[in-house]
């Protein structure tokens, strides 16, 4: 993801929770979409924003010692790879990197943020090779909100706080929460074939690992939300709630999307 947009800070001790939770949360949904690929053995695979590294690792896994995969983040400070990946330091705004083309390009939770969405798309449909797949997760627009909580009110400061962080500070950043659900309409437009998608949600409870990442993106955005009409009283009880048993709320939807690059017709004799 892009450095120079993205408005949450990997290397802060929130934005490492922020990382640590992403495979628990969405490498499930994830692996079932990529596994509709036919990921095998010597394919060339392109991990962007990958975080962690998990999803690169469980490619490298596939593709054995005659593939590989190259894994990118503008921050790989956390990103632990294996033999098979090829870790490496980029932002997606400059250009696909090298290696490719690419027999699977992998990319979550990245697109959304970068005003050069639709550009960058199209730039990695380029970079795939005849028959190859492009996979894109994101969030959706239905944003999380509360279930149940001690009091009506603390239901209200979590919706609140909720719509001021993705439709004030976040469309203020360039974020996307309607680029999810248009993903497949610019895949269809590139070229591609066989597009599908899924898409994937659940409830989080005080204390697990969804409101604790929830929490994780909240601390990292204090400072604008503040600025935006949130008191310092409802940014704490929105930290305190996501502790809370009590508390249980609907997480993210999650939405997977891949198209396949057609072969290249045949050549006449």
């Amino acid at each position: 993801m892009s450095s120079r947009e993205y408005i949450l800070d990997s290397t802060s001790e929130p934005g490492r929770e922020q990382l640590g939770s992403l495979p628990m949360l969405l490498d499930a949904p994830t692996r079932e979409v990529l596994e509709g690929v036919g990921i095998q053995p010597g394919r060339r695979c392109l991990d962007i924003g990958a975080g962690d590294g998990s999803i690169a690792r469980w490619l490298a896994e596939r593709t054995g010692p005659a593939g590989g995969v190259v894994a990118v983040d503008v921050d790989t400070d956390h990103l632990v790879g294996r033999p098979g990946v090829e870790v490496l330091r980029h932002d997606i705004n400059d250009g696909v990197p090298s290696g490719g083309p690419f027999d699977v390009i992998h990319a979550r939770l990245v697109l959304l943020h970068l005003s050069r969405r639709e550009e960058i798309l199209n730039d990695l449909v380029e970079a795939l090779a005849p028959g190859g797949w492009l996979v894109i997760g994101e969030y959706g627009d239905r944003l999380p909100y509360a279930l149940s909580a001690a009091s009506r009110a603390d239901m209200e400061t979590f919706d609140r706080i909720q719509h001021i962080g993705h439709h004030v500070i976040g469309a203020a950043a360039g974020q996307s929460i309607q680029w999810a659900h248009q993903v497949e309409a610019h895949m269809d437009a590139s070229g591609l074939v066989d597009i599908h998608a899924i898409e994937h949600s659940h409830t989080s409870t005080g204390g697990g690992t969804g409101c604790l990442y929830h929490r994780s993106l909240i601390v990292q955005i204090e400072a604008p939300l503040l600025a935006a009409g949130v008191t310092a009283d409802e940014f704490e009880r929105y930290c305190d709630l996501l502790l809370d048993p009590r508390f249980r709320a609907w997480f993210y939807q999650f939405i997977c999307t891949r198209g396949r690059k057609p072969l290249l017709a045949p050549t006449s004799r």
